[in-house]
């Protein structure tokens, strides 16, 4: 990853532990908000600075009807949080807002320390949590469009045209700096648009294969730290061999945007349908517009899922804002019409007695991936949509198309099952994606 925000450098991934946080100070603009969605503002910031490593030593705060263009926060405040900074022995300040090119520079002029922006700070979180080649491909690209606009003013002291008499007279000092840096800017944007497309057709085909194999597909969503990865984990759990457990399981914790690669599991629970199960990136509230573009190939398995699985932190009072959140972004990505189920996990922090009681399809479920609350009413809601969606097949396959024979038994419901001259006559509750494919090879003029 380059420098960041106005050749700020990043801090580097082997800072871990208590001992290596770096201290900060959090500077917060309030225009139109209420005190209850500021401080909730205020507050995810922090726990976004915890996810990068920060340790937040003070809290700067303004009130004004409108960002000031110059220093966004006006030269009053700036000046105190120079003075917070020195107090504090902060090493950088992250802003509550996306702050312009000119308005993170005379900031950061002021105060005497890097000037990070909540875009910046996500940026950075995303760089470190990335793993697989894909996600560090999308991250990279989103970060280098983020940073084309900051360039104007890096170059000056480069960029003045040359004077002087005789040859030279108006005449420049040749191509400036920073358009050099926008042409090789461009040329790695277009580099990495080539690359993830190749990827996005690798993914694709993979796509297409799990639907041959008949099981229905179902995408975890939700707003980050609701707790997903924790629900893949408690149903693996239920559904793998001991000798597998922990080899399948994807990494978990208490902590915003701890995982941003999808993982894709079978989930094979007795007496269960079984299906493959996604965990996708998480959203977050105004999550920067380059980051959603970047990572649609990834978020395309939400699309391409049979049932969409909304995960909510149901202890959060927030929550109901983070599934609105989660709605929009899955507007944006075309999804409002795939079937989903409201998934209210820790449902233990929420009420430690679990007096609540779920009702059969009301669409919603509460549960505790961590105690397993809950987890078997979720698995009925599943059925009930598996069911909605199935599709009847009535076939009779050539007994030369064993593998056939065993993809319908592996991912559909058989109803009955007869042995005749011509084959196998089977009548099955089947996914659509399995009913489609059946369908395509025995009638492949169809």
């Amino acid at each position: 990853m380059p420098s960041g925000p106005e050749g700020s450098k990043l801090i580097p991934m082997e800072n871990s532990g208590s001992e290596n946080l770096i201290p900060a100070v959090l500077v917060g603009l309030r225009t139109y908000e209420s005190d209850d969605e500021f401080g909730h503002a205020l507050d995810e910031l922090a726990s976004l600075c915890e996810a990068c490593e920060l340790e937040v030593k003070d809290t700067v705060t303004q009130t004004l009807p409108h960002p000031e263009t110059a220093t966004w926060i006006g030269t009053g405040k700036a000046e105190e949080l120079m003075y917070s900074v020195r107090a504090t022995g902060a090493e950088c300040a992250v802003c509550l807002g996306n702050l312009s090119p000119t308005q993170m520079k005379n900031l950061q002029k002021i105060i005497g320390v890097e000037v990070w922006d909540r875009t910046g700070l996500i940026l950075e979180i995303f760089s470190r949590r990335a793993r697989t080649r894909e996600a560090r491909l999308q991250v990279e690209s989103a970060y280098l469009q983020y940073m084309m606009p900051r360039l104007t003013g890096m170059w000056q002291h480069l960029g003045r045209q040359g004077g002087g008499g005789g040859s030279r007279a108006n005449k420049g000092i040749g191509e400036k700096q920073i358009e050099l840096d926008r042409r090789q800017i461009s040329r790695r944007i277009a580099e990495l648009r080539k690359e993830l497309s190749q990827i996005e057709r690798t993914r694709d085909t993979q796509r297409r294969g799990r639907g041959r194999g008949g099981l229905s597909q179902v995408a975890l969503v939700g707003y980050t730290n609701a707790g997903k990865s924790s629900l893949m984990n408690r149903l693996l759990s239920m559904s793998v061999s001991s000798s597998e457990k922990e080899e399948k399981k994807v990494f978990e914790k208490d902590m915003l945007f701890a995982t941003l690669d999808t993982s894709i599991r079978k989930i094979a629970i007795p007496e269960r349908r079984p299906f493959l199960l996604s965990d996708t990136v998480g959203f977050i509230e105004n999550i920067p517009h380059d980051l959603i573009k970047a990572f649609r190939s990834t978020l395309a398995e939400v699309k391409y899922a049979d049932v969409l699985l909304i995960v909510m932190d149901s202890s959060d009072p927030h929550h109901e804002t983070h599934k609105k959140i989660t709605e929009d972004t899955l507007r944006d990505l075309d999804c409002l019409v795939i079937p989903r189920i409201y998934v209210y996990n820790k449902a233990d922090l929420r009420d430690e007695n679990l007096t609540v009681r779920n009702i059969p399809g009301s669409g919603s479920v509460y549960i505790s991936a961590k105690t397993g609350y809950g987890i078997g009413d979720l698995l009925d809601a599943l059925s009930a949509c598996f069911a909605a969606e199935s599709r009847t097949i009535d076939v009779v396959i050539p007994y030369s198309m064993g593998d056939l024979i065993n993809l319908i038994h592996t991912g559909a419901e058989v109803t009955s099952e007869n042995f005749e001259a011509d084959g196998v006559h089977i009548s099955a509750s089947a996914p659509r994606s399995l009913a489609e494919h059946v369908t395509s090879v025995l009638s492949p003029g169809m």
